[in-house]
């Protein structure tokens, strides 16, 4: 695992790479992201720290929006962890209000008057600078729906079971509350520990990036 794992280092370290703010033109309308963090480094190049996708189609682009610029972290699991993580660390008790989804109407108006709005704008905002100035990623397009899944699923894995991959002292993820972020090294909770790539698959995600 650790040996496939490294090759998929490899080939991703020579992608084109992207950072805040990048051209929408740049980003396919389908396909998958991987990010990487500063400071952050396996296999001789970045660390991959999550891997994602989308399941509408064409939605790629907005799924990056709401990543790296919507402040609403209840469109992104990404945000949320990221909030999460930087008020745990700050043993901050806003974190319980964090946690909460507002999604629905139902919810916002049931937790209003138990949530500090000033201060989860203040967070958010934090999270968005720490998104847009501490993460780069490298996207490629692939146009059918379960392809994506399956790929996505299995990139995750891939880096999950690598026994070289793992985060440094810094990493901002170990102060998350959640033990799947903090044990696996990535900042994804779905995934992990599943199918790995193939050769096969490898070849075939070979054929999707750029040479």
């Amino acid at each position: 695992m650790s040996q496939i794992c490294h090759e998929l280092h490899s080939l991703i370290s020579h992608q084109p790479t992207l950072r805040f703010p990048f051209a929408e033109s740049s980003i396919p309308p389908s396909g998958i992201y991987i990010l990487f963090e500063e400071g952050e480094l396996g296999h001789g190049a970045g660390r991959i720290v999550r891997v994602g996708t989308h399941r509408g189609d064409g939605q790629l682009r907005s799924r990056l929006r709401e990543h790296f610029v919507n402040a609403n972290k209840d469109r992104s699991i990404f945000r949320k962890n990221i909030g999460g993580a930087i008020l745990n660390k700050n043993q901050d008790p806003f974190l319980e209000q964090w946690d909460l989804d507002l999604t629905t109407r139902k919810n916002r108006e049931k937790y209003q008057d138990r949530i500090d709005f000033d201060k989860q704008r203040q967070v958010e905002k934090r999270v968005t600078e720490y998104i847009q100035s501490h993460f780069s990623l490298v996207v490629f397009q692939v146009d059918e729906k379960q392809r994506r899944l399956d790929l996505e699923s299995k990139i995750i894995s891939t880096v999950a079971w690598c026994e070289e991959c793992f985060p440094s002292n810094a990493w901002l993820g170990l102060h998350s509350p959640k033990e799947k972020i903090r044990q696996s090294g990535l900042w994804n909770v779905n995934e992990l520990y599943k199918q790995p790539l193939s050769e096969t698959d490898f070849e075939e995600l070979k054929g999707l990036l750029q040479p």
